[in-house]
C-alpha cells in the first residue's frame, strides 16, 4: 500500500508553508512510542483545550484566564499554562507597565493546533453519539446575571 506523503502547503493566509512529512504506515508500537497519543495523552488533561480556546481572540492575563474557566485552581492553571509553554503552544508575554502584568497568547503551532481542535469538535458532533450533553467544545457562555 502506498502512503500518503504532505507536500508543502501555503495556509490560508500565505504565511508560512507547512512543513514536509511522510506519514508512517501502521506497526507495532506502544503508547509512549506514538507521537499522536503523546498529544492527545497530554490535550487530554483537564483545562488544557479549554486554556487554548479561550487563547484564540487574543492574549489574556491568569486572572483573566481563571475567571474564564470556573472551577480551576490558581496552581492548576499555572500548571497547565507552564505545560502548553512547554509544548511551544503558548507564549508568556511581560508587559510594559507597572506593577509587572504577564499575558498569555498563542503561538503559530497553537493556532494551528486550535483548528485541529475545531475538527474535532465538528467531528464529534456528527459522528460521537456518545458524548455527554453540555460537554462540548467550545464550552457555552455562561449566563449573565
Amino acid at each position: 500500500m502506498e502512503w500518503i506523503e504532505l507536500t508543502k502547503r501555503k495556509e490560508q493566509n500565505g504565511t508560512r508553508p507547512m512543513s514536509e512529512h511522510t506519514l508512517e504506515p501502521p506497526t507495532p508500537r506502544r503508547p509512549s512510542e506514538c507521537p499522536v497519543e503523546d498529544l492527545l495523552a497530554f490535550l487530554g488533561h483537564r483545562w488544557n483545550a479549554l486554556v487554548l480556546w479561550h487563547l484564540q481572540e487574543g492574549k489574556r492575563r491568569h486572572s483573566e484566564l481563571a475567571a474564564a474557566l470556573p472551577g480551576v485552581s490558581p496552581k492548576v492553571l499555572s500548571e497547565r499554562l507552564q505545560g502548553l509553554e512547554g509544548r511551544g503552544l503558548l507564549e508568556r508575554c511581560t508587559m510594559p507597565v507597572f506593577p509587572r502584568e504577564v499575558a498569555y497568547g498563542l503561538t503559530h503551532s497553537g493556532k494551528a493546533l486550535l483548528h485541529i481542535l475545531d475538527q474535532l469538535e465538528i467531528w464529534s458532533c456528527q459522528f460521537d453519539q456518545g458524548a455527554v450533553a453540555g460537554s462540548g467544545w467550545p464550552p457555552a457562555e455562561p449566563a449573565l446575571p
